[in-house]
C-alpha cells in the first residue's frame, strides 16, 4: 500500500511506516496544498496522512473514495466529513491523549501571559520603550485562589484543571454537555451550567471540539455576561469565539483580556486590532507545537495507517461504522 503524507512528520513516522512495509510519499516542499492539489495527490495512494487543517469536505471525500484509510494528525475533526467518509467505507482516525499536556501547557502559558501583559511589556523592551520605573503602570492581575471556568472538561480540560489548581490553588468549575466525575474527584472540579460558567469565572479555559452547538457561543452576549476583571483563553478552536464580538468587549472592557491560540480565520491578519492590545496574547496555533508531542503524534498516526493495511480496526477509529 501507498502512504501519502500531506506536510512534513518527524523523521520517526516515516521510519516506522517503511519499516511495516509501507510505500510512502511525502509532501517534501511542505507547502499547504489546494483541494485540488491534494486530490491529485491522493490519486495514487491508498492511504492518507493529514497534517493540519485542509477541508476534507464532502467534495474531497467523493473524489478520493478509492482511499482505504484517513489518519489525521490531530485530535480535532472538525475539518472532514465523517459522514461521506463512513458512506463510502472509509476509516478515519484521529491523534488523541498525546497531545493533552503539551495543549494545556499553551493554555497556562496565555493565562499567565495575559494576566501579566508579558506579551506587551516584552514587545515594549524590544521597541526601546523601557523607560524609568514606574508604580502604577501596565499592571496586571494575580491568579491565586481565583476561580478557572473549564469550557469542556476532557482530558486536555483536566490538565489544564490540574496545571492550575497546583501552580495557583484556583478553584475549579467546568461546563460540560455531561458530568465529567473523573474531573471532580481530580481536581475538585464543580460542574455548573453555561450561565454559571460564565458569571463565577475569573479565568475561563475553552477546551471543547468545534461542533453547530459550540460554534460562536462566546459571543457578544456570553462576553457581557463574564465578569469585567475576567480571562477568557481559547485554545480549542477559533471559531468557538466569534472574534469581532470578542474584539469589542476587549475595546468596551467588558472583559480584563484574552489569551488566543486559535483564531478565525488563521492565520490572523497582521492589521488585526487584538495584536495592538496590551491585555492579549497570540499565539499561532502552537499547543502541540513540541518534539515530543509532534513525534508521538505522527507514530500514532502512523500506527493507525499501518492497522488498516493489516485488514484489522484503527485503534482510533473515528467512524467505527465502517468495520459494520
Amino acid at each position: 500500500m501507498r502512504v501519502f503524507i500531506s506536510r512534513n512528520i518527524p523523521e520517526e513516522g516515516i521510519t516506522y511506516l517503511k519499516k511495516e512495509g509501507l510505500e510512502v510519499i511525502v509532501n517534501t516542499e511542505n507547502k499547504l496544498l489546494t483541494k485540488a492539489e491534494l486530490i491529485a495527490a491522493c490519486q495514487n495512494a491508498d492511504l492518507l496522512l493529514n497534517v493540519g487543517h485542509a477541508d476534507l469536505d464532502a467534495d474531497f471525500i467523493s473524489a478520493c473514495q478509492h482511499l482505504k484509510g484517513i489518519a489525521l494528525a490531530s485530535v480535532g475533526y472538525d475539518h472532514i466529513s465523517l459522514p461521506e467518509a463512513t458512506k463510502h467505507g472509509i476509516a478515519v482516525s484521529n491523534t488523541p491523549d498525546v497531545l493533552s499536556g503539551a495543549t494545556a501547557d499553551t493554555a497556562f502559558l496565555l493565562m499567565l501571559a495575559v494576566s501579566r501583559k508579558a506579551f506587551y511589556r516584552a514587545q515594549q523592551v524590544k521597541d526601546g520603550e523601557w523607560r524609568d520605573f514606574e508604580f502604577m503602570k501596565d499592571l496586571g492581575i494575580e491568579l491565586n485562589g481565583k476561580t478557572l471556568g473549564i469550557f469542556g472538561m476532557g482530558r486536555i480540560g483536566i490538565e489544564m484543571a490540574k496545571k492550575a489548581k497546583g501552580a495557583y490553588n484556583m478553584n475549579i468549575i467546568y461546563h460540560n454537555r455531561s458530568r465529567n466525575e473523573a474531573a471532580e474527584k481530580a481536581v475538585s472540579a464543580q460542574y455548573v451550567n453555561f450561565d454559571d460558567l460564565l458569571t463565577q469565572s475569573d479565568v475561563i479555559s475553552a477546551h471543547s471540539f468545534l461542533s453547530p452547538e459550540t460554534t460562536h457561543i462566546f459571543n457578544a452576549d456570553a462576553f457581557k455576561r463574564m465578569k469585567k476583571s475576567a480571562i477568557f483563553i481559547n485554545t480549542a478552536r477559533g471559531k468557538i469565539h466569534q472574534e469581532a464580538e470578542l474584539t469589542r468587549a476587549l475595546e468596551d472592557g467588558e472583559i480584563w483580556g484574552a489569551g488566543l491560540d486559535v483564531t478565525d480565520p488563521e492565520p490572523m491578519l497582521p492589521t488585526n486590532p487584538l495584536l495592538k492590545m496590551p491585555n492579549v496574547c497570540v499565539l499561532p496555533h502552537i499547543g502541540s507545537a513540541t518534539i515530543e508531542t509532534r513525534t508521538q503524534m505522527a507514530l500514532l498516526a502512523a500506527s493507525n495507517l499501518v492497522a488498516v493495511r493489516n485488514d484489522v480496526a484503527m485503534p482510533q477509529i473515528l467512524n467505527p461504522e465502517v468495520y459494520g
